[in-house]
Protein backbone atom coordinates (compact mmCIF):
# COMPACT_ATOMS: atom_id res chain seq x y z
CA UNK A 1 0.00 0.00 0.00
CA UNK A 2 1.41 3.37 -0.97
CA UNK A 3 1.60 6.25 1.42
CA UNK A 4 -1.14 8.04 -0.48
CA UNK A 5 -3.71 5.27 0.08
CA UNK A 6 -4.24 5.84 3.85
CA UNK A 7 -4.62 9.54 3.15
CA UNK A 8 -7.28 8.89 0.49
CA UNK A 9 -9.14 6.52 2.84
CA UNK A 10 -9.05 9.12 5.59
CA UNK A 11 -10.48 11.72 3.22
CA UNK A 12 -13.32 9.40 2.21
CA UNK A 13 -14.09 8.65 5.87
CA UNK A 14 -14.04 12.33 6.70
CA UNK A 15 -16.37 13.03 3.79
CA UNK A 16 -18.82 10.36 4.93
CA UNK A 17 -18.71 11.69 8.49
CA UNK A 18 -19.38 15.23 7.29
CA UNK A 19 -22.23 14.05 5.07
CA UNK A 20 -23.74 12.05 7.92
CA UNK A 21 -23.44 15.02 10.26
CA UNK A 22 -25.06 17.29 7.67
CA UNK A 23 -28.02 14.91 7.27
CA UNK A 24 -28.40 14.70 11.04
CA UNK A 25 -28.42 18.50 11.35
CA UNK A 26 -30.97 18.81 8.54
CA UNK A 27 -33.19 16.19 10.12
CA UNK A 28 -32.90 17.95 13.48
CA UNK A 29 -33.95 21.29 11.95
CA UNK A 30 -36.87 19.66 10.16
CA UNK A 31 -38.01 17.97 13.36
CA UNK A 32 -37.76 21.21 15.30
CA UNK A 33 -39.71 23.05 12.60
CA UNK A 34 -42.45 20.42 12.80
CA UNK A 35 -42.60 20.77 16.58
CA UNK A 36 -42.82 24.58 16.33
CA UNK A 37 -45.61 24.30 13.75
CA UNK A 38 -47.56 22.01 16.06
CA UNK A 39 -46.85 24.30 19.01
CA UNK A 40 -48.13 27.32 17.08
CA UNK A 41 -51.37 25.53 16.27
CA UNK A 42 -51.76 24.57 19.91
CA UNK A 43 -50.93 28.04 21.22
CA UNK A 44 -53.45 29.63 18.85
CA UNK A 45 -56.20 27.78 20.70
CA UNK A 46 -54.94 27.60 24.29
CA UNK A 47 -52.50 30.53 24.40
CA UNK A 48 -48.76 30.71 24.93
CA UNK A 49 -49.19 30.14 28.66
CA UNK A 50 -51.00 26.89 27.97
CA UNK A 51 -48.02 25.47 26.10
CA UNK A 52 -46.06 22.77 27.85
CA UNK A 53 -43.48 20.21 26.84
CA UNK A 54 -45.85 17.45 27.93
CA UNK A 55 -48.84 18.72 25.93
CA UNK A 56 -46.68 19.18 22.85
CA UNK A 57 -45.15 15.72 23.21
CA UNK A 58 -48.66 14.30 23.21
CA UNK A 59 -49.70 16.25 20.10
CA UNK A 60 -46.56 15.38 18.16
CA UNK A 61 -46.46 11.80 19.50
CA UNK A 62 -42.89 12.31 20.69
CA UNK A 63 -41.31 11.70 24.05
CA UNK A 64 -41.03 14.60 26.48
CA UNK A 65 -37.25 14.24 26.43
CA UNK A 66 -37.29 14.35 22.61
CA UNK A 67 -39.24 17.62 22.58
CA UNK A 68 -37.18 19.08 25.42
CA UNK A 69 -33.94 18.33 23.58
CA UNK A 70 -34.89 20.77 20.81
CA UNK A 71 -35.69 23.69 23.11
CA UNK A 72 -34.23 23.12 26.57
CA UNK A 73 -37.04 24.96 28.34
CA UNK A 74 -40.71 25.86 28.09
CA UNK A 75 -39.70 29.50 27.81
CA UNK A 76 -37.56 28.86 24.74
CA UNK A 77 -40.45 26.92 23.21
CA UNK A 78 -42.77 29.90 23.71
CA UNK A 79 -40.22 32.28 22.17
CA UNK A 80 -39.79 29.96 19.17
CA UNK A 81 -43.56 30.00 18.64
CA UNK A 82 -43.61 33.82 18.75
CA UNK A 83 -40.83 34.02 16.18
CA UNK A 84 -42.59 31.56 13.88
CA UNK A 85 -45.87 33.44 14.16
CA UNK A 86 -44.09 36.69 13.32
CA UNK A 87 -42.41 35.07 10.31
CA UNK A 88 -45.74 33.82 8.97
CA UNK A 89 -47.39 37.18 9.64
CA UNK A 90 -44.72 38.97 7.62
CA UNK A 91 -44.98 36.45 4.78
CA UNK A 92 -48.76 36.77 4.55
CA UNK A 93 -49.36 40.42 5.42
CA UNK A 94 -46.25 42.57 5.01
CA UNK A 95 -44.17 41.28 2.09
CA UNK A 96 -47.02 40.87 -0.44
CA UNK A 97 -48.12 44.47 0.24
CA UNK A 98 -44.62 45.75 -0.55
CA UNK A 99 -45.36 45.01 -4.20
CA UNK A 100 -47.99 47.75 -4.20
CA UNK A 101 -47.17 51.35 -5.01
CA UNK A 102 -46.19 53.56 -2.10
CA UNK A 103 -48.99 55.63 -0.66
CA UNK A 104 -52.63 54.64 -0.40
CA UNK A 105 -52.23 51.56 -2.65
CA UNK A 106 -49.68 50.07 -0.25
CA UNK A 107 -51.59 51.17 2.84
CA UNK A 108 -54.75 49.58 1.48
CA UNK A 109 -52.85 46.39 0.61
CA UNK A 110 -51.43 46.15 4.14
CA UNK A 111 -54.87 46.58 5.69
CA UNK A 112 -56.50 44.14 3.28
CA UNK A 113 -53.84 41.50 4.00
CA UNK A 114 -54.20 42.16 7.72
CA UNK A 115 -57.95 41.66 7.46
CA UNK A 116 -57.45 38.39 5.59
CA UNK A 117 -55.21 37.21 8.40
CA UNK A 118 -57.81 38.27 10.96
CA UNK A 119 -60.48 36.27 9.10
CA UNK A 120 -58.46 33.14 9.90
CA UNK A 121 -57.68 34.19 13.45
CA UNK A 122 -61.30 34.86 14.31
CA UNK A 123 -61.58 31.07 14.28
CA UNK A 124 -58.14 30.03 15.57
CA UNK A 125 -57.00 32.96 17.72
CA UNK A 126 -54.20 35.52 17.44
CA UNK A 127 -50.88 35.02 19.25
CA UNK A 128 -50.21 38.78 19.33
CA UNK A 129 -53.51 39.55 21.05
CA UNK A 130 -53.82 36.57 23.38
CA UNK A 131 -50.12 36.86 24.25
CA UNK A 132 -50.53 40.53 25.16
CA UNK A 133 -53.28 39.59 27.62
CA UNK A 134 -51.16 36.82 29.14
CA UNK A 135 -47.85 38.68 29.38
CA UNK A 136 -48.77 42.38 29.60
CA UNK A 137 -47.61 42.62 33.22
CA UNK A 138 -45.13 39.74 33.29
CA UNK A 139 -41.62 40.95 32.48
CA UNK A 140 -39.18 38.48 30.98
CA UNK A 141 -37.83 37.07 27.70
CA UNK A 142 -41.23 35.82 26.46
CA UNK A 143 -42.87 39.21 26.94
CA UNK A 144 -39.85 40.92 25.35
CA UNK A 145 -40.03 38.66 22.27
CA UNK A 146 -43.76 39.21 21.94
CA UNK A 147 -43.58 42.99 22.39
CA UNK A 148 -40.66 43.23 19.95
CA UNK A 149 -42.60 41.38 17.25
CA UNK A 150 -45.72 43.51 17.69
CA UNK A 151 -43.69 46.73 17.73
CA UNK A 152 -41.82 45.74 14.57
CA UNK A 153 -45.11 45.26 12.73
CA UNK A 154 -46.69 48.47 14.00
CA UNK A 155 -43.54 50.43 13.11
CA UNK A 156 -43.69 49.05 9.56
CA UNK A 157 -47.36 49.98 9.29
CA UNK A 158 -46.66 53.46 10.65
CA UNK A 159 -43.93 53.84 8.02
CA UNK A 160 -46.47 53.02 5.30
CA UNK A 161 -48.71 55.79 6.64
CA UNK A 162 -45.75 58.18 6.62
CA UNK A 163 -45.02 57.28 3.00
CA UNK A 164 -48.64 58.02 2.12
CA UNK A 165 -48.06 61.50 3.50
CA UNK A 166 -44.81 61.87 1.55
CA UNK A 167 -46.46 61.09 -1.78
CA UNK A 168 -49.37 63.40 -1.04
CA UNK A 169 -52.10 60.79 -0.49
CA UNK A 170 -52.63 61.94 3.10
CA UNK A 171 -52.50 65.44 4.54
CA UNK A 172 -49.03 66.73 5.38
CA UNK A 173 -50.17 67.61 8.91
CA UNK A 174 -51.56 64.12 9.59
CA UNK A 175 -49.92 62.43 12.57
CA UNK A 176 -48.82 59.03 11.22
CA UNK A 177 -48.74 57.52 14.70
CA UNK A 178 -52.30 58.63 15.33
CA UNK A 179 -53.47 57.22 11.99
CA UNK A 180 -51.73 53.88 12.66
CA UNK A 181 -53.15 53.85 16.20
CA UNK A 182 -56.69 54.28 14.95
CA UNK A 183 -56.32 51.58 12.29
CA UNK A 184 -54.79 49.18 14.82
CA UNK A 185 -57.75 49.97 17.05
CA UNK A 186 -60.09 48.72 14.32
CA UNK A 187 -58.32 45.35 14.29
CA UNK A 188 -58.44 45.01 18.08
CA UNK A 189 -62.11 45.99 18.14
CA UNK A 190 -62.87 43.51 15.36
CA UNK A 191 -61.36 40.65 17.37
CA UNK A 192 -63.43 41.62 20.40
CA UNK A 193 -66.67 42.14 18.47
CA UNK A 194 -66.43 39.13 16.15
CA UNK A 195 -64.51 36.52 18.16
CA UNK A 196 -65.69 37.27 21.68
CA UNK A 197 -69.13 38.86 21.29
CA UNK A 198 -69.98 37.08 18.01
CA UNK A 199 -71.60 40.26 16.70
CA UNK A 200 -72.54 39.98 13.02
CA UNK A 201 -71.34 42.65 10.62
CA UNK A 202 -68.14 43.39 12.55
CA UNK A 203 -65.91 42.83 9.51
CA UNK A 204 -67.94 45.25 7.41
CA UNK A 205 -67.79 47.85 10.18
CA UNK A 206 -64.01 47.51 10.39
CA UNK A 207 -63.69 48.07 6.64
CA UNK A 208 -66.03 51.06 6.86
CA UNK A 209 -63.99 52.45 9.74
CA UNK A 210 -60.81 52.16 7.66
CA UNK A 211 -62.39 54.15 4.82
CA UNK A 212 -63.55 56.81 7.29
CA UNK A 213 -60.01 57.16 8.62
CA UNK A 214 -58.61 57.61 5.11
CA UNK A 215 -61.28 60.19 4.34
CA UNK A 216 -60.58 62.10 7.54
CA UNK A 217 -56.82 62.26 6.98
CA UNK A 218 -56.89 62.39 3.20
CA UNK A 219 -56.12 65.38 1.06
CA UNK A 220 -59.18 67.60 0.65
CA UNK A 221 -60.70 67.39 -2.79
CA UNK A 222 -60.51 70.73 -4.54
CA UNK A 223 -63.91 72.02 -5.64
CA UNK A 224 -64.43 72.21 -9.39
CA UNK A 225 -63.74 75.61 -10.87
CA UNK A 226 -66.82 77.75 -10.97
CA UNK A 227 -68.19 78.79 -14.29
CA UNK A 228 -68.29 82.59 -14.57
CA UNK A 229 -71.80 83.90 -14.83
CA UNK A 230 -72.71 85.62 -18.03
CA UNK A 231 -73.43 89.25 -17.56
CA UNK A 232 -76.87 90.41 -18.47
CA UNK A 233 -76.88 92.80 -21.37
Amino acid sequence: MTSSEPSAKSSRDAGRDASSEGRALLKGRQTKASIVEAALGLASHIGLEGLSIGALAEVTQMSKSGVFAHFGSREELQISVIREYHRLFEAEVFYPAMQAQRGLPRLRALFANWMQRVAIELQSGCIFISGAVEFDDRPGPVRDALASSVQAWLSAFCRAVEQAKEVGDLRADADERQVAFEIHGLILSLHYEARFLKNPGAVARANTGFEHILERYGQPVAPPPSTPKKSKE
